[in-house]
């Protein structure tokens, strides 16, 4: 087998690191599981012992391979890390969540994990952004990432083009339609838009389809971006 790298964008596999993403990607995607590396110092623990099980099962190859858990996961402690295949997903015609250029890896796993949390199943990333593939989104998503239909790409209209018939939803700090009745009056499919972090969305969002703001006290300036597309999704979801 060939000598495993530090993880970097142009790569064809990534990295689960820790027995609960490593887990999720054997049960939910083992077809794209090349490898299971395990740390001799966890390999005693319960969860290990399921996982290396799983791995026997599914014919996946096994390693020791303290150094590379190290390295990857960037922690003494990671005991586990699963190697898998990058293999973009083709969306449905469901309800997307929609991310314009997101930047923080912490962000964007959570945002997965909320996702699948609320059923939303298709995420649409638009470039430029951090990599879905980067093994801090894998880790912050707690696996989700293999139980979605995730598609990069290279700008906004290029998903338009793909999905014309999605009502547009844009999250904004202007929005012109509280959250609560925008999500009451809903039109399906639609498409949950979120921007980046610090410059949300940009200006011309607020003409396509129906700006949304989620109100919040005068104390605050904005909300973090995971935590207002948890809101988001949630409230749409329950009406």
């Amino acid at each position: 087998m060939p000598a495993l790298e530090s993880y970097r964008r142009e790569l064809d596999y990534s990295y689960a690191p820790g027995v609960f993403p490593s887990m999720e990607a054997m049960k939910k995607r083992p077809e794209l599981v090349r490898r299971l590396l395990v740390s001799t110092k966890g390999k005693d623990s319960e969860g290990v012992k399921k996982l290396v099980a799983l791995a026997n099962e599914r014919h996946i190859r096994v390693e020791e391979a303290d150094k590379a858990l190290s390295r990857i996961s960037g922690k003494e402690n990671c005991f586990a890390a699963a190697v898998f295949e990058k293999r973009p997903a083709k969306m449905e015609l469901g309800n997307h969540i929609v991310l314009h250029h997101i930047s923080d890896a912490g962000n964007l796993g959570t945002i997965l994990r909320a996702a699948l949390g609320f059923g939303y199943l298709d995420i649409a990333i638009i470039r430029p952004a951090t990599d879905v593939y980067d093994p801090k989104v894998i880790r912050a998503s707690m696996g989700a990432i293999f139980s979605l239909r995730v598609h990069e790409y290279d700008d906004f209209e290029a998903y338009r083009k793909e999905f014309p018939g999605h009502f547009a939803y844009p999250f904004m700090l202007d929005g012109s339609r509280m959250l609560d009745e925008a999500a009451e009056n809903k039109q399906s499919p639609c498409a949950l838009i979120f921007g980046n972090e610090g410059a949300g969305l940009p200006p011309e969002f607020a003409s396509l389809g129906q700006p949304v703001r989620i109100p919040h006290s005068d104390d605050i300036d904005s909300l973090n971006l995971s935590v207002a597309a948890a809101i988001g999704m949630y409230t749409f979801g329950r009406k």
